[in-house]
């Protein structure tokens, strides 16, 4: 409870709970407080569940940026125990407690939004004390709304439209269920904002490992998951199953979860016994089993993973949305399901199959079809992975943070919460003779073979790994790596790149490979300059190669490959200066400069008249130039060519890197592309800004370091993730309605170099944080 207290200045004094003392006025100045009005566990519910995994995701996503506090919904006979989330409680059926509530919301400074989850169910025949709550709020209010009704009576509408014209605006989670809300209860599209049902990133396991691991093995598995009640008609599979069973004698159908708190407390296990009878007078007891728990999400999501067809059987024509479909379909199930709104708008162009309400015929003929048919299996789990993938959790917490600073403006700051370094699908990707260059989502490929370029990067990224944190196991994939390269390199002193599963070089390589030979000397540079934190020995061979790779480099005019080999050498020139060294950065720099010379211009400071791909690193190659040579010239074309490619490629708050759909041509300066925007250039771009905020000492190019950074974690033009934090890798690109949910070499590498490069600016950050808290704790409250 939190009493005020009357001072003698103008602000106001609370106790806590804990009974100790804040100001009021001092909250206000603090990071803003964001209360969620929902049930919550350990209530049993789907909307409780989906506020633990919102605010879990916005917690994970952001930092700095929000505090989220609970005031958990139960009625005055419950008695739930919380964690500490929950900061009080509304008792949906005492009208004393909303009016409670409210007065507490407006009377705390640092409260600056409401966001309140609405089911009919949990405001039954209190929605008038609702709607009062809201009256009396003089808090900015969001209402998610978990089902919206067509064609409502004239009570359920004139609550709506009284909502309406309190608040400030409607979440629903399907475009269908927007247009209900705008076409029957006549809300303004521009109050309502459709973010979907989040879904959980999973790592996609081998079917027959989860079921090796759950007993299952030699089973076809057909499953259907959620809080058990009438409405789920689990009899329609039921009466289905003989049929099926008749020609598929290993079909086992798996109903998982527990009878709903509210049936049980209703009518006990009426509808389970009914079932379980069911089973019994088919005689189905060998192909249905029954597991009857509320499971941790892990093992929920391992069920689903090994499921070979999940069945959506709901009778209810106006569910509005479902959470259990949505995370079958995320976890890859090939779906059958009733035509509820969710599953009309979702099961489209092939991610899965309708049928009608309670029509077991139907029913038995699509499972049997889909298990005759495991292609068609496979091409809608894809399907369905790839049109569920904007609604990870990730994504949905990026979507409702962006909704909440639209709401409340100047008084919220978002701060992507960097997340730790992670080379999990960096070494899924390393085979014993080197790294994979495809993955089918994330899955390598071994049929894609290995290329030069993705283990000249991977050196690099392993390399700073072991900077970092001398990991020994780092060694192991460095040396691999090193090898590949040393394996590439031919007696000409050039570089192949192109080598297949069979460990052989492939017909590719007949194509220009300077940009590949100056990627292998810069990693071989960047390797040989840490040649001092690894063990005696370890880099003396990797001299040997650089030697014999530079003998041709005089040859190469790519101004990308040239860029590189300047890397490369200045790397490899800082143990030990080498005047020879010294010459090729020379000669490789007069060109580079002599390419800008030719080609600038008042509007157009750069090296070529179009801006490409990696363009970051040839600027970022000229400064290295200067800092080994000490020639000016050097630096200030650097300069001027790096900021000069940063004013086409940062807005205030977001970095776009010139999309490979469209290279943006020096006469046609305005032209945009959007879309085809890599992981790489994104990469390189951070390379390059740490090196110029290093030299130059400008804070602009570390806020724009956090700034292109963020593009990985969601600051982008889809507002979607482009890191996966549950596998480790890195998505291939991001495009115009889509991001490419394959997780290759080039985009996991790229990803971690970059992540790698932004750790030394963390630890920075949390000691200033850390003395920042310390000074504030000592400063006096306002009294």
């Amino acid at each position: 409870m939190i009493i005020n207290i009357p001072s003698r200045s103008h602000s106001t004094l609370l106790l806590k709970k804990d009974n100790t003392l804040i100001s009021d006025e001092t909250k206000a100045d603090k990071t803003p407080e964001i209360i969620f009005i929902t049930s919550y566990p350990s209530r049993e519910c789907g909307i409780a569940t989906y506020s633990e995994d919102l605010i879990a995701a916005l917690n994970n996503k952001f930092e700095q940026s929000f505090i989220i506090k609970v005031a958990a919904l139960e009625s005055s006979n419950d008695n739930y125990t919380y964690g500490a989330a929950v900061d009080q409680i509304l008792k949906t059926d005492l009208p004393d407690s909303y009016l409670k509530l409210s007065e507490r919301c407006n009377a705390d400074k640092a409260v600056k939004l409401l966001l309140i989850q609405h089911e009919f169910g949990l405001f039954k025949n209190n929605e008038a004390d609702l709607i009062q709550f809201l009256s009396s709020s003089i808090k900015p209010v969001l209402i998610v709304l978990h089902t919206v009704l067509p064609n409502p009576d004239k009570e359920i509408k004139q609550n709506i439209v009284e909502m309406d014209e309190l608040i400030d605006g409607f979440i629903v989670m399907t475009q269908r269920s927007a247009k209900i809300l705008n076409s029957d209860y006549g809300i303004a599209m521009n109050k309502i904002t459709v973010i979907a049902h989040g879904t959980h990133l999973v790592k996609h396991g081998e079917k027959e490992t989860l079921k090796k691991i759950y007993g299952l093995s030699g089973r076809k598995v057909i499953s259907t998951f959620g809080l058990l009640s009438s409405g789920k008609s689990i009899e329609t599979t039921l009466d289905a199953l003989p049929v099926i069973a008749s020609q598929n004698p290993d079909i086992l159908f798996l109903i998982i979860g527990k009878t709903h708190p509210s049936v049980v407390k209703n009518e006990g296990e009426k509808y389970r016994d009914f079932l379980k009878k069911r089973v019994e007078v088919l005689g189905m007891q060998a192909h249905v089993k029954f597991i009857n728990s509320y499971l941790p999400l892990e093992e929920l999501l391992e069920y689903l993973q090994l499921t070979d067809i999940y069945l959506f059987t709901s009778n209810d024509p106006h569910q509005a949305v479902s959470g259990t479909f949505s995370y079958a379909i995320s976890c890859g199930c090939p779906i059958i399901s009733t035509p509820i709104p969710h599953a009309l708008e979702v099961l489209e162009d092939g991610t899965g199959i309708i049928i009608e309400f309670g029509n077991t015929v139907q029913l038995a003929e699509q499972v049997m079809m889909l298990l005759k048919n495991s292609q068609l299996r496979k091409n809608i789990s894809d399907n369905g992975i790839h049109k569920m993938a904007p609604t990870a959790w990730e994504n949905s917490a990026i979507k409702h943070a962006g909704l909440f600073k639209k709401t409340i403006g100047k008084k919220i700051a978002l701060h992507y919460k960097i997340p730790t370094i992670n080379l999990e699908h960096l070494k899924k990707l390393t085979t014993s003779f080197a790294m994979i260059q495809f993955s089918v989502l994330n899955h390598p490929d071994i049929n894609t073979g290995y290329t030069l370029d993705d283990n000249a990067r991977a050196l690099v990224a392993v390399c700073q790994h072991y900077e970092l944190n001398r990991n020994p196991e780092d060694l192991e994939l460095i040396e691999k790596y090193y090898s590949f390269i040393k394996f590439c390199l031919q007696h000409n002193g050039s570089f192949l790149n192109y080598v297949n599963k069979e460990e052989k070089f492939t017909m590719q390589n007949n194509e220009n490979l300077d940009d590949s030979n100056g990627r292998a000397i810069w990693s071989l540079g960047f390797m040989l300059s840490l040649s001092s934190i690894f063990p005696i020995g370890f880099t003396s061979d990797a001299e040997n190669t650089i030697n014999k790779a530079l003998t041709r480099v005089n040859t190469i005019y790519s101004t990308r490959a040239m860029a590189f080999i300047i890397k490369g050498i200045y790397y490899r020139n800082k143990n030990s200066v080498n005047f020879e060294n010294i010459a090729l950065i020379k000669l490789l720099s007069n060109r580079l400069v002599k390419m800008y010379r030719h080609e600038c211009k008042s509007n157009w400071k750069w090296f070529e008249s179009y801006l490409t791909y990696g363009n970051s690193i040839i600027p970022e190659a000229l400064l290295c130039a200067y800092l080994a040579t000490g020639e000016y010239q050097y630096k200030e074309v650097a300069k001027e060519s790096f900021d000069f490619l940063l004013s086409h490629i940062f807005t205030e708050d977001k970095i776009k890197v010139i999309s490979n759909k469209g290279w943006l041509d020096s006469k046609m300066q305005k032209k945009e592309t959007i879309g085809g925007e890599q992981p790489i250039d994104v990469a390189y771009t951070i390379l390059a800004l740490d090196r110029f905020k290093t030299v130059f000492r400008n804070s602009s190019y570390l806020e724009k370091m956090e700034i292109a950074f963020s593009w990985f974690l969601g600051n982008n033009h889809l507002n979607q993730i482009i890191y996966n934090p549950c596998t480790g890798g890195c998505y291939d690109g991001l495009e115009e309605n889509y991001i490419n949910l394959n997780q290759g070499a080039e985009s996991t590498v790229s990803y971690s170099m970059a992540r790698l490069t932004m750790e030394k600016y963390i630890s920075e950050k949390e000691l200033h944080h850390k003395k920042t808290a310390k000074i504030n704790l000592l400063e006096p409250i306002g009294v």
